[in-house]
């Protein structure tokens, strides 16, 4: 049987160009999210200069890491309304503005306070970091796709989560963590031109699904009262806490302490929760695109992050095995995209952006209670030393604080025990 011609054209080379573009198009879109992912977890290679530099122990670096959470959620609360009423390319063009200006700000800075204003700046932005590509390749891909793609979206994000760790400690290390936030801040220019090239709001012929016939209010109230989603949000958050405390701030100097080792050495340890997380997510989201089951692998990711994280914690282990052990809680826990999908089928087409901002919300408040916890944890557990005007903390201290991760695990079991099952399909209709 002969290819149906189009314009000359068979529709087999239409549908591989299609799906190439799709791709070009879901890779320009999530360097945004990549870019953000540098910015939310360098703190892990620069906490003790920014201490040191400030003259600030744990508890006011918990607030300038976590302040840029606090500006994300709130803006989150009508990021989702924006992104699925008006244009997502030019929503999150201007947020990568907002990101790339507050970061040479803050490379600049010289005040505690104003320092604490461009990561607020920082916030903003980033609260379409996610639901801006999500709307976009939720245009582009086909539901029965969407975990992978979500998978290969987060892959990218932990790509910068990566970089954010032994390579920019490397950087700092040789030129300062001033210095080095401007690289950062040119890198953010360099993928804001690709981001103005290659991304597109959805292809031809696709008819923009909104409902402009319920306020914002009410839109809301629908997506966020949806006890699906919220269980679904909450197994994100609590999955999340481990990138939270260790990868955002405190994972090289925690394993500082518990191995004994230098600092670049234990950012490179620190760095394998994202080259987990980068292997992990688009093989987890095809597996369950595989299966056509969504809550399965998620519980399965659960209870093998629970197993590695008490391993971390509790083991005596060589700086080997810690790093096996740190790519593994990153695998799995990256188990955590699931969920993005299950809502994304869970919901309406005309408020995607709005349900899952809903994940967002939680998870990025997640950083904010983790992180001040974690760090109040650590200054009531014990005293405080300094070396070199910089605030050091014992093992003992870390180690009290860390019991907090496996606890987490264990409330988003029970988050996630009715969760209904969607087999990769739209359960509910606009």
């Amino acid at each position: 049987m002969q290819p149906q011609l189009v314009n000359g054209i068979d529709d087999t080379t239409n549908q591989r160009s299609n799906v190439l573009m799709a791709w070009i198009v879901g890779f320009a879109a999530s360097l945004f999210f990549f870019y953000e992912f540098i910015l939310g977890n360098m703190f892990a290679s620069i906490a003790d200069d920014i201490m040191r530099d400030f003259h600030i122990q744990a508890d006011k670096m918990a607030y300038l890491s976590s302040i840029h959470y606090l500006s994300n959620v709130i803006f989150l609360l009508v990021a989702g309304q924006i992104l699925d009423r008006y244009s997502a390319k030019k929503t999150i063009i201007f947020a990568m503005i907002l990101c790339v200006v507050s970061t040479f700000l803050l490379a600049s800075s010289q005040s505690f306070y104003v320092a604490l204003f461009c990561r607020f700046l920082t916030g903003i932005g980033s609260a379409f970091c996610f639901l801006g590509p999500m709307r976009i390749v939720s245009r582009w891909f086909p539901p029965k796709k969407m975990a992978l793609v979500t998978g290969a979206v987060v892959t990218m994000a932990m790509t910068g989560g990566l970089l954010s760790q032994y390579p920019l400690t490397k950087l700092v290390l040789q030129f300062g963590w001033r210095e080095s936030l401007v690289f950062v801040g040119w890198l953010g220019m360099a993928l804001l031109v690709m981001m103005v090239v290659w991304i597109k709001n959805q292809p031809k012929g696709y008819q923009f699904e909104t409902d402009q016939n319920k306020s914002v209010i009410e839109v809301a109230k629908q997506a966020y009262f949806n006890p699906q989603t919220f269980r679904a949000a909450m197994f994100t958050s609590l999955m999340n806490m481990a990138v939270a405390v260790f990868g955002a701030m405190m994972g090289s100097l925690y394993l500082m302490q518990r191995l004994g080792v230098g600092k670049e050495q234990a950012a490179m340890v620190n760095s394998m929760l994202f080259l987990g997380a980068i292997f992990g997510g688009p093989i987890i989201g095809w597996c369950s695109d595989r299966l056509g089951k969504r809550i399965l692998p998620m519980k399965i990711g659960l209870i093998a992050s629970f197993v590695v994280i008490m391993a971390i914690l509790l083991l005596p282990v060589s700086l080997n095995v810690m790093t096996v052990l740190f790519f593994l809680l990153g695998f799995f826990t990256a188990s955590q995209v699931i969920s993005y999908a299950l809502v994304a089928e869970s919901s309406p087409p005309a408020m995607t952006a709005t349900a899952l901002s809903l994940i967002s919300i939680l998870t990025q408040g997640g950083y904010i209670i983790y992180q001040n916890l974690f760090s109040h944890l650590l200054i009531w557990h014990g005293g405080v030393t300094f070396v070199n005007d910089a605030p050091v903390y014992s093992f003992g201290d870390y180690q009290t604080a860390a019991l907090m991760i496996p606890i987490g695990l264990i409330v988003a079991w029970v988050a996630i025990g009715k969760l209904k099952e969607t087999h990769c399909q739209q359960i509910q209709k606009g």
